[in-house]
């Protein structure tokens, strides 16, 4: 049985062992760059970063009982053993390459300009209902988030469900080169990294790298209401999700039940069935019919489909709702791209009371960043927004395009600095509204939720 040891590491990488003889062989199970989240047998590996230099954290990495760290220097004080290599970074990608290989089992990958961590979330809870399955954790999605989710596998596992993110062209071949996906899921594209990438046809090329690292027999599970998905051509199988009926797997009859849940039919060339997620979303009916088309893809049942989508559950910072002080806070404020935004204001739409959006700049949209702020901001007001609240540089052209549209005689008010926003929330907030908070992760909008909170 292939087993991951300290000397095992070293061959892999081509790195030197530091240890003695009765530490190369001991198991070594999962790998972390924090100190804080070692937990006994990880491999610990030692990031040079801008703010910190992750060496010194290797002797209590070794206390909290880390079987091995990856180095690229001498280690002081060391309680273990240890490799070094010129590059933990790249060492790190290797092994993750390597240590993937070693397991026949079903890897999803996924990606998109919107919506990758939700996906997992339905797809994850989806496989959960016949797998044990891998998933990836937290923001764990760029070239070494990924690596340390591979390194995760063991034995137990059937199933991974892995989210790759990327900014620039040549990252998803990298990711993909480690991941070697069976089930490539696309959710869209977007104007997301539109600074690097230049414009939606490079959005395309940079997320479609992957299909040249699939397995032989992979399948790409894209959404067709999506209008350049729809129209890719690739030699690899296709199956098409969405609301639209020309898709291979769709939503029908889609129940809104308030701020608790929203059921739909899935419906495919088998038949249809009915289910139901326990979230708040609109966007989430669309997703489940990604997450059915994998299921069925891995031979789910519709109950075992079913059943699975019954546990999913938001990830923190996405689409969170909670009633305090009898408001509906919409804590949605991880990340914002011009489509994670209209689909937010979209499901907020949906809500009967007064509707409020706390809005900030989306970041890294370059060309298209003025045009596309504006936009946001006439969906806004045609989408029954109440009143708008601004903050950014860039925002202000959401607060223009909201009173240019001025569709239902809403307001828009656009504050220059963040602390006039945060006085303003308290006396514009009224018991009964529903308020989504939504702006760039750089933004950092998550401060606006404690006001909210407040009595």
């Amino acid at each position: 049985m292939y087993t991951l040891t300290p000397q095992k590491i070293a061959e892999i990488t081509g790195g030197t062992y530091i240890g003695d003889n009765s530490q190369r062989d001991v198991p070594v199970m999962g790998a972390v760059r924090d100190s804080n989240d070692v937990k006994s047998g990880n491999l610990f590996v030692c990031i040079q970063g801008a703010r910190t230099d992750g060496h010194l954290f290797a002797k209590s990495a070794f206390q909290a009982g880390a079987a091995c760290c990856l180095a690229e220097k001498e280690l002081q004080e060391a309680d273990g053993a240890y490799v070094i290599v010129p590059s933990t970074l790249e060492a790190i990608k290797t092994l993750a390459a390597y240590h993937r290989r070693q397991f026949a089992i079903p890897v999803v990958g996924i990606t998109g300009s919107v919506g990758k961590t939700t996906t997992k979330e339905l797809i994850a809870a989806t496989l959960s209902a016949k797998f044990c399955v891998l998933k990836t954790e937290k923001n764990l999605n760029n070239e070494l988030g990924v690596p340390l989710t591979l390194l995760s596998l063991n034995q137990n596992h059937e199933a991974a469900v892995i989210e790759m993110g990327i900014s620039d062209f040549g990252e998803m071949s990298r990711l993909a080169q480690m991941v070697v996906p069976d089930i490539f899921v696309m959710t869209c594209i977007g104007y997301s990294h539109t600074k690097e990438l230049g414009d939606l046809s490079g959005v395309l090329a940079a997320k479609t790298e992957a299909f040249e690292h699939m397995n032989y027999d992979g399948v790409a599970v894209l959404n067709g209401d999506d209008r350049l998905l729809r129209a890719y051509k690739s030699d690899i199988k296709k199956v098409l999700f969405g609301q639209n009926e020309y898709n291979d797997f769709r939503v029908e009859n889609i129940n809104i039940q308030g701020i608790s849940s929203i059921a739909m039919d899935i419906v495919s060339s088998d038949g249809r069935f009915r289910a139901e997620i326990p979230a708040y979303g609109s966007h989430l009916a669309a997703l489940a019919a990604a997450a059915a088309a994998v299921g069925r893809l891995l031979k789910l049942t519709d109950e075992e489909i079913s059943a699975g989508l019954s546990i999913y559950s938001h990830v923190e910072g996405r689409s969170n709702i909670s009633v305090e002080n009898g408001i509906s806070i919409i804590n949605d404020c991880y990340n914002a791209t011009p489509d994670s935004v209209k689909a937010a204001l979209t499901s907020l739409s949906q809500l009967p009371c007064r509707r409020v959006a706390i809005l900030g700049d989306m970041l890294n949209l370059g060309s298209f960043s003025d045009e596309l702020h504006f936009e946001i901001g006439s969906f806004a007001a045609k989408h029954g927004v109440n009143l708008l609240l601004c903050h950014g540089e860039k925002a202000l052209f959401i607060a223009e395009g909201f009173n240019a549209a001025n569709a239902n005689g809403g307001l828009a008010q656009h504050y220059v600095n963040f602390d006039d926003l945060l006085d303003a929330v308290p006396k514009k907030i009224k018991k009964g509204d529903a308020v989504l908070v939504k702006a760039s992760r750089g933004m950092r909008f998550e401060r606006v939720l404690p006001v909210l909170r407040s009595d």
